[in-house]
This record gives C-alpha cells, structure tokens and sequence, in this order.
C-alpha cells in the first residue's frame, strides 16, 4: 500500500510541474507606438506555439523526477542505513527526490515558456512590459 501510495504523489506531482509551462499566462504588451499593433493577436497565438515547442516542459519535468529520484533514494539509503533500515530511507528519500527534482524542471520549463514567448513578440516588434 505505500508504494501505490508513494507512485501516486509522484504522479500527481508530474501532472502538475508537466504542465507548469501550459497554464494561459500570456506577457503583457504596451501597443502605444506600436506600429505593430494590428497583428498582435496573430503574433501571439505563433508566439505562444512556439514557446511551448521551446519549453517541452514534459519530458524535462520527467527527466528532472527520475534524476531527483536517483539522488533522492541513494540519499535516503545512506541515512536509513545510519538508522537502521535503508531500504526504508531509500524509498522515502527516492520518493522526495523525485518530486523536488519534477518541481525543480517543472519551473525551470516554465521559465523558458515565458522567455521564449517575451523574446518572439519582441522580435516581431512589440514592446513586452513583463
């Protein structure tokens, strides 16, 4: 039972760092001046797509969990071993490892969702506020 438990945290972590670069944010553009303006609304569905290619924030969040998870259980094994039950402190600490490492990829995606989104409706002329 607590392995189904510790797979569903871990899931449910997944889920939620995966889909960390999907979630509407859009940057904010000040259109005065902007001789660009009329094609802001195409501009930012292209650039929106493209950030998401950028990001791929699935595969990196799930690589960021199983790398997390590697560190985390040889961690958590070596204190259950001072503790008297490694295996224990494996799970645990692979568990936790896990889902920081997932969170860790989860933002870090994220970042370069937003990046990726200001830097293409920069280059297309517009002046991005954040």
């Amino acid at each position: 039972m607590k392995r189904l438990n510790l797979a569903t945290l871990m899931s449910a972590g997944l889920l939620m760092t995966g889909c960390a670069a999907t979630t509407g944010w859009t940057p904010t553009v000040d259109t005065y001046n902007d001789p660009n303006a009329y094609r802001l609304n195409q501009d930012m569905r292209d650039c929106e797509q493209l950030a998401s290619q950028a990001a791929s924030s699935v595969k990196e969040t799930a690589t960021g969990a199983v790398v997390g998870g590697l560190i985390g259980a040889a961690g958590g094994a070596a204190i259950g071993a001072i503790a008297g039950s490694p295996g224990t402190g494996a799970a645990i600490g692979g568990a936790a490892g896990g889902i920081g490492g997932a969170a860790t990829q989860g933002i870090r995606s994220d970042d370069q969702y937003k990046n990726a989104y200001r830097s293409c409706m920069r280059q297309r002329g517009h002046t991005v506020v954040n």
